[in-house]
């Protein structure tokens, strides 16, 4: 019994504290019932909770290893304390650190203590990875991401759901999310403005009057800037748009007849349909083939022409809005069908953001194109030129001995063509000819190296942005083809280590700050599908893409991957023979779930834009409504695994107890009640930590907060006896001595007595 609690302790010996009061005349013994003493809820205003049902043995603590317990007796303090249930919180990444641990740092004799003080105590962990691993996609400070780092995280949760098996046995294993950065005024889930027909989707920025809710800053409406993707390098590109941005674009040479006719080769031209200066049909105007082929020596072929403006000699130029290169996005997918014979999928479609990019890269290409033309134009000439300069060169050794000095040069003049290349320079009459042709023979291959230098690289450049702006993808859809997998895995992780069916190990993906792609409830819902769907395809399809060098790839296996670059399918481990998808998707809803931070939502309150038409009470019950619907619509989902209890007051997440911001705790536990959740109830303790004597007083604060009642078990009135919350917590929590009252689950019934059959309060 060496870690019974040292509230059990004051419970089993409460007769012994009786007498000891009762031997003491300084002390007003009332062996009556007195409800004074009892500080039960309504002794300190918090009966409005009462009904929550919350109580000391529902909500735990987080404590963070290394910051709020040092090692397995600080834990244990806890508990001493009357934490019931607890967070363990890794804060430390990689290689821990004496105030940032991490799992490994905690072996198996400390792992073995960890599981006795829970099973002694009735306590129950639950584990928090890594605080500082921010989602899956290792975004690094300059927006960049990168599969390496993206693994990196997802080991450091496999090290937490490993513990969680270890010391917690099951329940939930908290990752953030917080994917990339992306504006807050236009949340579109999968990254597409418009549907299939060109009306707006669902922007979860608006009201279902179309009011903007929120925004970073007066002007985001306008300049914001999305974060688009080279998923072979991880390359952020900012593709910023709206009104106080546009891009020159030329104008593409269309068919202006009024009706369809037949090209030079025979095809279909109607009206509109993209031509090239013969009047041509172009049937592949987006170079889809090209993106999507397999052969890396395939040509360039296609892609529309710049019209030609015949009063200026040059070609037409217009600027290109925002909302242009939206419309151009479905004309791409239309194509696409038309192109591929096949409608195109999710990845394959592309979004206004990702054309808006395209638009300038476009622009880059025939640019380097052309200057490669330029250079290159005269090459052959040359190297004809200097052929004829070799073979005259030859002529001229035979001719040299019998040829008067100053009749040398006119061999020179007679040949028109290379007297036409080396500019019409004839030697002068003191200067040896055979001389002056091999200077001409150095020039000429001098221009021919740099013809070629200058052509070839600017070709080279010219595909290169071809393949970049061919790859780049939006964040939502990097994530869905190669980011999605890391959480499928760890989800399936916990899934293998779940011992107890009736306890399984949950990976719950964290709603985190509204400046991050899953900060917003929808999102996070969006993921969570996702990620559900890749934990379906790996448990039921025995064989996933994997990138393969060509020489092992079997060509039935071949398929088209971002960039065009060939992938094979192969056995993949986590293939459960003769399980079926609806299996497999219970398995995911088990195992893969949402852990709702209220504090973190209720940041979305400092980009809240009030309606100017209301007051200040309205615009902040306006906003209080938008954020139930947020729980309520996770709640009705059955998405929710594990709850944090934060406040704040809307700008910072300060991590103050529960009641003591303007969180709407109260109806948030009601919403959750109300459609059965029943897992764990965490409070993260912060700002107590700091600004009260320690962090577990933010954890009695939220007791009180919820009408937990505290009961004094010597029976005694006066001056000593801890009557509030107030004198409680600032008399025993933290301190070495052990207390005289229990409360919350240690608190006997009313029915029991002591021997003196005095009540027991």
């Amino acid at each position: 019994m060496a870690y019974l609690s040292s509230l059990q302790e004051a419970s089993c010996n409460a007769e012994l504290v009786t007498m000891q009061f009762n031997s003491d005349m300084s002390v007003y013994h009332h062996p009556m019932v007195d409800y004074f003493n009892a500080l039960d809820s309504e002794a300190y205003g918090a009966h409005d909770n009462k009904d929550l049902g919350l109580g000391v043995q529902d909500i735990g603590m987080s404590v963070p290893l290394g910051i709020s317990a040092q090692n397995v007796s600080g834990v244990y303090s806890k508990i001493r304390m009357g934490a019931g249930n607890i967070e363990l919180g890794f804060p430390g990444a990689f290689s821990g650190q004496r105030n940032a641990q991490t799992p490994g740092m905690y072996g198996a004799d400390q792992r073995q203590a960890l599981r006795e003080m829970a099973e002694i105590n009735d306590v129950k962990f639950t584990v928090h990875g890594a605080y500082n691993v921010m989602g899956m996609t290792g975004q690094d400070q300059q927006g960049n991401i990168a599969l390496t780092s993206g693994e990196r995280s997802q080991n450091e949760i496999l090290r937490a759901i490993e513990f969680a098996a270890d010391v917690a046995g099951g329940g939930s294993v908290v990752v953030p999310s917080g994917e990339f950065e992306r504006p807050i005024t236009h949340l579109y889930l999968d990254g597409h403005m418009l549907d299939d027909n060109g009306k707006e989707k669902r922007n979860y920025a608006k009201d279902e009057n179309g009011r903007l809710m929120f925004k970073k800053r007066l002007t985001e409406p306008w300049d914001f800037a999305f974060q688009v993707f080279d998923p072979r390098t991880g390359q952020v590109h900012d593709a910023v748009a709206k009104g106080d941005r546009f891009v020159a674009q030329p104008v593409w040479l269309r068919s202006k007849k009024s009706q369809p006719y037949k090209d030079a080769h025979g095809k279909t031209v109607n009206p509109g349909d993209y031509i090239d200066e013969e009047g041509n049909l172009i049937e592949d105007p987006f170079g889809i083939k090209f993106e999507y082929s397999n052969d890396k020596n395939r040509k360039f072929e296609g892609g529309r022409v710049p019209e030609l403006d015949p009063k200026t000699g040059r070609y037409k130029v217009k600027y290109f809005h925002f909302d242009d290169f939206e419309r151009e996005s479905l004309e791409y997918n239309k194509y696409f069908e038309k192109v591929m014979g096949r409608k195109p999928e999710y990845y394959e479609k592309l979004s206004g953001q990702e054309m808006f990019l395209r638009g300038q890269m476009t622009t880059q290409a025939m640019n380097a194109r052309g200057w490669s033309m330029y250079y290159g134009q005269d090459i052959e000439q040359n190297i004809e030129a200097l052929k004829r300069l070799r073979r005259i060169r030859k002529q001229y050794e035979k001719l040299d001995a019998n040829t008067p000095p100053e009749e040398k040069w006119k061999i020179l003049k007679q040949d028109q063509k290379l007297f036409h290349i080396t500019g019409g320079i004839i030697p002068p009459e003191n200067k040896d000819p055979l001389e002056y042709i091999d200077e001409q023979i150095k020039h000429v291959q001098k221009g021919i190296e740099f013809a070629k230098g200058s052509s070839s690289s600017q070709e080279e450049q010219a595909w290169d942005i071809l393949h970049t702006m061919h790859g780049l993808r939006s964040g939502e859809k990097v994530f869905n083809r190669h980011f999605r997998r890391l959480y499928a895995e760890l989800g399936i992780e916990a899934m293998k280590k779940t011992k107890d069916p009736n306890n399984p190990i949950v990976l719950t993906v964290e709603n985190i700050f509204p400046e991050r792609y899953g900060g917003h409830p929808e999102e996070l819902k969006f993921m969570i599908k996702q990620i559900r769907e890749k934990m379906v395809e790996y448990l039921t399809e025995p064989k996933h893409i994997f990138a393969e060098a060509k020489d092992t790839m079997k060509r039935e296996d071949e398929t088209i991957q971002d960039w065009g670059e060939r992938t094979v399918k192969q056995e993949q481990p986590y293939y459960i023979p003769g399980m079926t998808k609806e299996e497999a998707a219970k398995l995911a809803e088990k195992h893969i779930k949402i852990t709702l931070d209220t504090g973190h939502l209720n940041l979305w309150k400092k980009f809240w834009q009030d309606d100017p038409k209301k007051t200040r009470e309205e615009n902040d019950a306006m906003f209080k409504k938008w954020y139930l619907e947020q729980v309520e619509s996770l709640a009705k989902d059955g998405l929710i695994g594990n709850v944090h209890l934060t406040d704040n007051y809307g700008y910072q997440d300060d991590h103050i107890a529960p009641g003591q911001g303007n969180v709407p705790i109260r109806e948030v536990i009601q919403i959750l009640k109300k459609y059965g959740y029943d897992d764990a109830w965490t409070v993260e303790p912060g700002a107590d930590a700091s600004t009260d004597l320690s962090d577990f007083h933010g954890l009695m604060k939220t007791w009180n907060y919820f009408g937990s009642p505290i009961f004094d078990v010597s029976g005694m009135g006066g001056g000593i006896t801890p009557q509030r919350w107030g004198e409680v917590q600032y008399s025993y929590f933290g301190q070495t001595r052990p207390p005289y009252y229990v409360f919350g689950p240690y608190a006997p019934s009313n029915e029991w007595t002591m021997w003196s059959a005095t009540p027991m309060e």
